[in-house]
Parts: C-alpha cells; structure tokens; sequence
C-alpha cells in the first residue's frame, strides 16, 4: 500500500519506518525543512533505539518531503500524526489536525482512507471527515478512520512492530479493508469498532496505566510511614493475574508526551460534559506532588541547599529517550537553583536537550563518577542501566559525603546497607537509622 504519514514526531517517524519494514511504500511529509533534510541525509531527528537502523534498512520504500500535495496525491492512506498539544485548561489544542484536514481536502485526487494516529478527544473524528468533506477541491472520496497508538518511548519500535491490539474505528466497511491490508503483515490482532469507541479506548487506556502508578506511589509513601517494604508489597500484588505486575515499580512519577497530557485531556473532557472522574482528577494531583519528592526527602538531610554541590543523574522523563517533556528532574533543578545549590548532572543521551533549557546554570558531566566527584548530595531521576549498574561503592570513594537519594529505587536496600552509604528511595526503608544533617 502506498502511505503518507504527516507529523514526523515520535509516533509519525516510528510509525512511517514500521510501516516500510512490513512492506509499504511510506511518504514521510513535515513542514520542518530541516528536519526532512536530517532524515533524507540517514539520520534519525529523534533518539529511539533501533529506529535509525530500520531508516537504513527500508531507505528504498520511504522518501521524506515537506511538500503535502506530493505526498498526498497518490497515497491510498493517509496518517495524521501532528501534535496535539496541551491548552492551558488541559484541553487538547487540536489547530494541527484541523490544518492538516484541510490540506488532504485541497490535495487528494483519488479515493483514500485518512488514519487519524494521533491522540485526539472523542469526537475529533468526526469533526476531521466534515473539514474534508467541506473542503474537497476534487470529487474523491474519503473515509476518515481512528487508528490511535500505545507506542512507549524507548520501546516505541518493538511496541509497534509488537503491539498487542490494532485498534480501528471505522464507520466504513470499505475503510476497514483497507486498512486491515496496511497492517497485513502485522500478525497482531484487531479491535474493530466505532470511532468515537477507539478514540475513548486511547484515553482510558493511557489513564488506566497513570492510574495505576499514582496509586502505587500512594502505597509507597505510606509504606515509608509505617514501615512497610513496598517492593515486597508490588510483589505480592503483581501475582494477582486481575491486578499484574505492570506499572507497579514506586518511584517520583510519570512524565512524557502522554500520560501528563492524555491525563488533563481526559480529566478537561469530562467536566466539558459536566462529569468528573475523580480517579483522573486524583491520579494527576497525586503525580503533582510526587515529582518533587526527591527534593523533600533532602531536606531530611540538609539545613540548606545553598553552597551545597549536588549530584543529579538522569534527566529524562525515563530511560531510553532524550525526551523531557514533564521530567521530574524539571521540577527539582529550579528549587535546587532557587536555593543556591551547585549542581553537577549525568545523562547518557538528554544533556544536550537540558543545554537548551540550562545552558549555564548547571555544570555537565561526561561521567557518573564526574558528576558525583566531591557531591554532598545525589539525586537520582531516571533509572538508566548505567545507574542501576554503577558499584554503589563508588559513591563512598568519589562523594564528599555518601548521600544518595534515589527516585527510582535503582539499588537494592541489603547492597546500599553493605556499602556504607546513606541511601534513602521511594517506598522502603532509609539505611540511615538517624538523620544527619548538613
């Protein structure tokens, strides 16, 4: 099948290169002019693991232009995955799909079915056929179809080419044949349904997964109050196959593109229609307050951060991305600034990213052992593999002072006992029986 994908974000780019790799020929189309020079040269604008070679391995069935009348013109589909970001309100800003809609109505000059992929209210659909057909220039005709994803950044190309549902939401059987043929050699099932039904299906399931984080961090929290071991507690709980062992790890809470989003969206959708889903509404206050546990748990330790050197490591939202979109590191530097600290971070791959927020105020390391060299305190943000392997023992030889509190639980509580270090995380007991402070 001949495929254009619009929006060359996350989900645009993997989608358009998971696409090519089952076979279709992909027309990649984005008003960014350097970023379709960047994918034209081989080089993927975005960091996700696997997806740079896929681009090299498919070079002959995609092409990127920024060009939308010569990508739509001879495509059978059509995928809109422009963004669709925030409003103040937590309302969704919905302009790029729109625009795009009238786009395809001014530019296609045969029949198509038009996927609309990216994360829209219910409703959206619908309202993206009337633009087109409202619009047409040519007389074609076109079924819009709701295709959302579950796409993970870090995972995005193995969640793709491994998803566990296909979801379409037609209201055209011919539309559904289609786009069954587009993900032919996906052998991964489908829920057929209506459209609104698949966009709700995007929003509930993205809820339910923040949901179920912000509840456990709650269960956390208390297990530090009372004693309780929470990675003992996730353990229990996970072999209840009704509850799963998914989504269970404590930690300083969730960031990215979609859940703090999708979250307020639905949250903004409900009282719209004068409902309120208080499990969203508490989901999103509970994960309000998590992010800057780390900074509190400092202060445990700490009289005050001014002139203290400060250890960060890790500033994405999670491992495996340079995203930091709603990263807690975000939330913490600022108070850490605010109050005089000198901060020294590590990141394996979101430094120049955070350089483009900080350029100056904070130093930046090429190392874990740089960055905590001399550090009277270290905060960890993001679990990457490179923290969870590091010899706790290195803290002791390399910090001022060992104090390490840890946002994602990245070391066992037995092994941070027997190197010598304080260390306090989320959900389980401190090493230190008696605070001190500095």
């Amino acid at each position: 099948m001949r495929v254009s994908v619009v929006g060359i974000g996350y989900v645009g780019l993997v989608t358009a290169i998971c696409l090519a790799e089952k076979g279709n020929l992909v027309t990649c189309v984005d008003i960014d002019e350097e970023k379709i020079k960047l994918l034209n040269s081989g080089i993927s604008p975005i960091y996700e693991p696997q997806l740079e070679d896929l681009m090299w391995k498919n070079k002959e069935k995609i092409r990127y232009v920024s060009d939308h009348k010569e990508a739509y013109s001879d495509a059978d589909v059509i995928i809109i995955a422009v963004g669709t970001p925030e409003k103040k309100d937590g309302s969704v800003d919905l302009q790029y799909i729109y625009g795009v809609a009238k786009e395809v109505a001014s530019a296609v000059i045969k029949d198509c079915v038009v996927a609309i992929k990216s994360t829209v209210p219910v409703g959206t659909n619908d309202k993206v056929e009337r633009i087109i057909k409202e619009n047409l220039k040519y007389k074609v005709n076109i079924d819009v179809v709701a295709n959302p994803e579950f796409l993970s950044q870090g995972t995005a190309v193995k969640d793709t080419l491994n998803a566990t549902r296909i979801v379409l939401g037609s209201n055209s059987k011919n539309a559904e044949v289609i786009m069954r043929e587009v993900y032919r050699d996906f052998d991964i099932p489908f829920v057929i349904t209506d459209r609104k039904s698949a966009e709700m299906i995007k929003y509930a399931s993205n809820d339910f997964l923040a949901l179920k984080i912000s509840y456990i961090n709650e269960i956390a929290n208390l297990c530090e109050i009372v004693g309780a071991n929470i990675e003992d507690v996730t353990k229990g709980m996970g072999m209840d196959p009704r509850i799963g062992n998914h989504f269970l790890n404590a930690g300083i809470g969730y960031g990215g593109s979609c859940f703090p989003k999708d979250t307020q969206a639905l949250h903004w959708l409900a009282r719209y229609n004068d409902y309120e889903i208080k499990t969203v509404k508490a989901t999103i206050e509970v994960n309000e307050n998590q992010k800057i546990k780390l900074v509190k748990k400092a202060r445990k330790y700490v009289n005050s951060f001014n002139g203290l050197n400060v250890a960060v490591l890790g500033l994405t939202f999670k491992p495996g991305t340079d995203d930091l979109r709603e990263a807690p590191s975000l939330d913490n530097i600022p108070i850490l600034l605010n109050e005089g600290a000198n901060i020294n971070v590590w990141d394996p791959v979101g430094m120049d990213n955070f350089k483009k927020i900080y350029p100056f105020e904070v130093t930046y390391s090429t190392s874990i052992e740089e960055a905590i060299t001399n550090a009277d305190i270290c905060l960890i943000f993001t679990e990457w593999k490179d923290i969870k392997d590091f010899h706790l023992e290195k803290y002791k030889k390399f910090m001022k002072r060992p104090l390490v509190i840890d946002g994602r639980n990245c070391y066992s509580i037995v092994d941070a006992q027997n190197s010598g270090i304080i260390y306090d995380s989320i959900g389980r007991k401190s090493t230190e029986k008696a605070i001190l402070r500095v």
